[in-house]
């Protein structure tokens, strides 16, 4: 059973009672006139294959208040291409394809290079932020939505609790982040469990009162990868074109958005997909180089708002985060006893001396280069430079997809 307690800055929407898709389908509906939505979809060809993103599909297909949409498709040659058309032709939205791979669209990444505007390497980042320009470069959708392509339990009803916080102007949200519980027979999400929280609480027992720390500890799953917002945040926003690209778009909206207008909305009873591996002896995989660039994307937030992180601090941090995660980790095993569930103490205390070695890199990278977390440019940028990119980006998906 969901609660109904507020915390932190930021407006919590709770699952309560009943559900009620029906009830919101129906007022997501009525907004279709005057707040149209869209949703983008990042995904890899490979995922065509998978489980998750057929059911995904059959769910989408009984959905009636999308406007459009727009999926981003990446790691596919032109006959993947091909394919990846037909599977998603039978929706009844029409959804358009944005074949990263094609060459219309690599010679726009490469224009953008040319120009020094860089896009970032291949990812998802770089995937939903294109994609984003696609619907703005079509001007049909007022709302934007984007969650994964991997949810092995998606319901249709994880889709309308998203968009419902900004699609229904009665609310008055601009930002909708989506939270869940990433429990099976035993605790996951141990990026956030494991990483952020404690991460985030020991900056703040570093440098107490920090406004943007006080609004990263509000978010029950700051990692989710399911997100709304209006069209227009779309535009003005910056995103890494790295593994930290969760963080960082929460970071460009306490910058550019009113946190008053910022909610979380609780999406699902159940929510689970692929686990990445741990990969401590490797800085170059899994959650390992997924909390290096969540690090750095955090450190290079707080110098942005003026924080000075002096060499005694960064030297302080990585201790104090294995005190605080330790401290939570006997939270977590309690939690789980009580509730009957698999809690390997070891494999806990691994991943905490794997994220505190983690840390320690990303604090080195940063001092070595604090400009070099790779964030893109918005879209305003890239119309300056080019005033005609978003007609020739129409241009260019249309004609794939023609």
């Amino acid at each position: 059973m969901g609660d109904f307690h507020q915390t932190g800055v930021i407006t919590t929407l709770h699952r309560l009672g009943k559900p009620n898709l029906e009830q919101l389908e129906k007022e997501l509906e009525e907004t279709l006139l005057y707040r149209p939505i869209a949703l983008v979809l990042p995904c890899l060809y490979s995922e065509l294959e998978g489980q998750a993103l057929p059911r995904i599909v059959d769910e989408l297909a009984q959905v009636r208040y999308l406007r459009e949409i727009v999926v981003g498709l990446g790691r596919a040659g032109k006959e993947e291409f091909l394919r990846a058309k037909a599977f998603f032709a039978p929706l009844p939205q029409a959804p358009l394809l944005l074949w990263n791979d094609g060459p219309r669209i690599q010679a726009l990444y490469q224009l953008l290079e040319e120009r020094g505007i860089s896009a970032g390497p291949d990812g998802k980042g770089r995937s939903a932020w294109m994609t984003f320009g696609y619907v703005l470069a079509r001007g049909q959708s007022d709302v934007i939505a984007l969650h994964d392509c991997d949810i092995l339990t998606y319901h249709r009803e994880l889709l309308a609790r998203l968009c419902y916080p900004v699609a229904n102007p009665r609310l008055a949200f601009e930002f909708a982040k989506g939270y869940y519980s990433r429990v099976t027979d035993r605790l996951h999400g141990r990026a956030v469990r494991l990483l952020v929280v404690p991460l985030i609480r020991a900056l703040q027992r570093i440098l107490d009162q920090q406004p943007f720390l006080t609004y990263l500890d509000s978010f029950r799953y700051p990692l989710a990868g399911e997100f709304s917002m209006i069209a227009d945040l779309a535009r003005v926003n910056r995103i890494p074109s790295d593994w930290g690209l969760e963080v960082g778009v929460l970071a460009q909206v306490y910058r550019n958005c009113a946190v008053g207008r910022v909610c979380q909305v609780d999406l699902a009873d159940t929510y689970e997909h692929k686990h990445q591996a741990l990969s401590a002896t490797d800085p170059s995989k899994g959650l390992t180089r997924m909390a290096i660039d969540i690090t750095k994307s955090i450190l290079r937030t707080l110098a942005e708002e003026g924080t000075v992180l002096s060499d005694g601090l960064l030297k302080t941090l990585p201790i104090t985060y294995i005190r605080t995660a330790r401290d939570m980790l006997s939270r977590y095993q309690n939690d789980a006893y009580i509730n009957g569930l698999v809690y390997d103490q070891h494999q806990e205390g691994q991943a905490v001396e794997a994220f505190a070695k983690a840390i320690q890199l990303a604090i080195e990278g940063f001092l070595a280069d604090p400009l070099g977390v790779p964030l893109i440019p918005n879209w305003n940028r890239v119309l300056a430079a080019i005033p005609d990119f978003l007609t020739r980006l129409r241009e260019a998906v249309d004609a794939d997809n023609a």
